[in-house]
């Protein structure tokens, strides 16, 4: 399909509930795969039971914001994974449980979750797991440290700029220039001023305002509307 002039990739993988067409819901973790979730997808196959849900708990415990250095080393010794194969298998999980708990539940139910997660070919009892923290008793203190976390970026209480005009610099390609003075006043009390040619300043305008209208037309499209 095109959108923007752009060429779109379909949702992948082609496949939904029974009785329900392929292309009319995107997957609960977006149109494109996560690179991560797809190789963790493929790895978490060879697992035993007891060593997926020794994984399962430290992603958790890494949700949670705990330090998980010392259960993973565990792990590792204990199931012979590399360091690779661990970091593979632990940032897909984090990735895929991340993308389901930031969806409200009125949005990502848990029959869609599961039918996502088989056209992955995690295996059933894998899948059942993921259920239960994604929609367990532990979601809600899980999206409040997610909520947390996410405000731990200080934000913009204060906003000023103007135009300046340079008459004697040291670059002639710069005199008589002028450009954009901008300040941001932080929620930290930091503060923080930069300085943005007009030219850039303008081809920065004109790429958001093409990125919200590719966005616009994407979400006309019922292929990109979350199925209740």
């Amino acid at each position: 399909m095109a959108a923007g002039g752009k060429v779109v990739s379909p949702p992948y993988p082609p496949a939904g509930l029974a009785g329900e067409s392929s292309v009319s819901r995107v997957s609960f973790l977006g149109a494109r795969l996560p690179p991560e979730v797809e190789a963790m997808a493929k790895s978490v196959r060879e697992l035993s039971k007891e060593t997926f849900r020794k994984l399962l708990k430290v992603t958790v415990s890494a949700l949670e914001g705990k330090d998980c250095r010392d259960a993973v080393n565990l792990i590792a010794e204990s199931a012979g994974l590399s360091d690779e194969q661990l970091a593979v298998l632990i940032s897909g999980m984090y990735t895929l449980l991340r993308e389901a708990l930031r969806l409200p539940l009125s949005s990502l139910k848990q029959e869609v979750f599961k039918e996502d997660l088989k056209e992955l070919r995690i295996p059933e009892d894998f899948i059942a797991d993921f259920a239960t923290v994604a929609f367990g008793n532990r979601r809600p203190a899980l999206e409040s440290t997610m909520q947390k976390q996410g405000n731990k970026l200080p934000r913009i209480e204060d906003f000023k700029w103007r135009v300046d005009v340079a008459i004697s610099t040291s670059s002639l390609a710069r005199a008589l220039q002028p450009s954009i003075l901008m300040q941001l006043k932080l929620s930290d009390g930091s503060a923080r001023r930069f300085e943005v040619p007009v030219a850039k300043f303008q081809e920065l305008r004109y790429n958001i305002a093409l990125i919200l209208k590719e966005m616009n037309d994407l979400e006309k499209r019922s292929i990109l509307k979350i199925q209740d």
